[in-house]
């Protein structure tokens, strides 16, 4: 299950990569892009957005109240390639801008690679082709020691100077445009626009005493997209079973493929608008989860962790708790027993009282299709590091909490909520 997590990571270098893999892997299970298609009981539809955002669903053969929805994110903090990206000097440089709230040592004296999107000009019109450079293309070199004698003292980055990744001699120069059409299987001139990332291309691994950890790029979220979609395709359905996969959560997600933006309502709205059934009624039978890593309890650090709060890696799926979450008490007692019935380990995670700490896309979403939410995730170590750490143990088990929620039916009555 690991092993297939980290192949799936392997293969996903940017958003767009993500959401074919993902879309590939639907097909292989009979889901079909919904693109104006009728909606059905039986039926297995996607939809994707910008070629970085997904909804998938199918429609249970008999009558469903309300749907269940798991949502991750496709996009991880990296370094975006602007279109004209060479720089002049001495050296063939590229001029990047960082996505995210990235930790920029971390990205430094590595090969990276690059890959994105092309937008190519045919005679058929404009069309996107997916690329990639390969995962040893670049590499933004720190200064010698010898020159910054403070270096090890603490060492501030400036994106525009220290940040500039390396791809060539002086003789390369305008070489890049011309592997981008390559790759793109274009001419140069057909080359339009593009969308192109930095990633680290380093094979994940597990590693420890047990094997205990795995270790990869884009753990957060792609760990999380892994884990629902397995989930989504395993569960057998107690309502709607929805699977979400947005764009631009490190990024605040207010764009078009973002959680902030109306797709998710709008296939809603389609889906009960097929199937009759009223849209507010339905919501109020629903349940989301907004899975998304969270902070572990670091080793050499654990004054830096909440003193009740603090998941370790390997102790279970975590509950995230925050005013910047959507993680209510009743969201919260909903999935605890969910978990319970199912016999998936469980934690809670807050924030220390004196660190505001990250948000996610659960509110989000849930401002458009206001649903019953929970924040999840599995513990981590180096959250937004090019490289970082979970363990293996709470693969499996969020696997199972997520499957564990697809397959109940909630029922409301007054006050009170049963869970089936």
């Amino acid at each position: 299950m690991v092993q297939s997590m980290l192949h799936f990571i392997e293969k996903s270098p940017t958003c767009f990569h993500v959401v074919k893999n993902c879309a590939e892997r639907l097909e292989q299970e009979g889901y079909v892009p919904l693109c104006g298609r009728e909606i059905l009981p039986g039926g297995k539809y996607y939809i994707t957005q910008n070629g970085s955002a997904l909804i998938a669903f199918r429609i249970p053969e008999s009558a469903a109240d309300g749907f269940t929805i798991a949502a991750s994110h496709s996009d991880s903090p990296c370094f975006r390639v602007r279109d004209h990206a060479e720089l002049a000097g001495s050296y063939v440089r590229l001029s990047c801008e960082r996505y995210g709230g990235m930790i920029n040592a971390s990205w430094v004296d590595r090969p990276l690679g690059i890959a994105g999107r092309v937008m190519v000009l045919t005679k058929d019109g404009i069309e996107q082709r997916l690329v990639d450079f390969g995962k040893d293309t670049v590499l933004i070199p720190n200064v010698a020691i010898h020159m910054n004698r403070s270096m090890n003292e603490g060492l501030s980055y400036d994106p525009k100077t220290d940040l500039v990744p390396l791809y060539g001699l002086s003789d390369a120069k305008g070489s890049f445009r011309r592997e981008l059409a390559a790759l793109a299987g274009c001419e140069e001139d057909a080359v339009l626009a593009s969308d192109l990332f930095v990633y680290n291309g380093q094979r994940g691994t597990v590693w420890g005493a047990d094997s205990a950890f795995v270790s990869a790029p884009r753990l957060d979220d792609l760990a999380c997209v892994y884990t629902s979609l397995e989930a989504f395709l395993q569960a057998e359905a107690g309502s709607i079973p929805v699977l979400a996969v947005f764009d631009n959560e490190e990024i605040g997600s207010e764009t078009k493929q973002g959680a902030g933006s109306v797709l998710l309502m709008d296939i809603l709205k389609d889906v009960c608008r097929y199937l009759g059934m009223d849209y507010s009624r339905s919501l109020a039978h629903s349940f989301m989860l907004s899975c998304d890593n969270g902070h572990g309890l670091h080793p050499n650090h654990p004054e830096l962790a909440d003193r009740t709060e603090a998941p370790v890696l390997g102790g279970g799926v975590i509950v995230k708790h925050s005013p910047r979450y959507a993680t209510d008490a009743l969201s919260c007692a909903v999935f605890t027993e969910v978990c319970r019935r199912a016999l998936v380990p469980i934690q809670h995670y807050s924030n220390r009282p004196d660190q505001a700490g990250g948000a996610t896309l659960g509110n989000i979403a849930a401002t458009r299709t206001p649903v019953l939410t929970a924040d999840i995730g599995m513990a981590q170590l180096a959250m937004h590091s090019a490289f970082e750490t979970a363990a293996c143990a709470d693969v499996p088990s969020m696997i199972r909490a997520v499957k564990a929620v697809y397959e109940m039916r909630l029922t409301v009555q007054g006050d009170a909520i049963g869970i089936g």
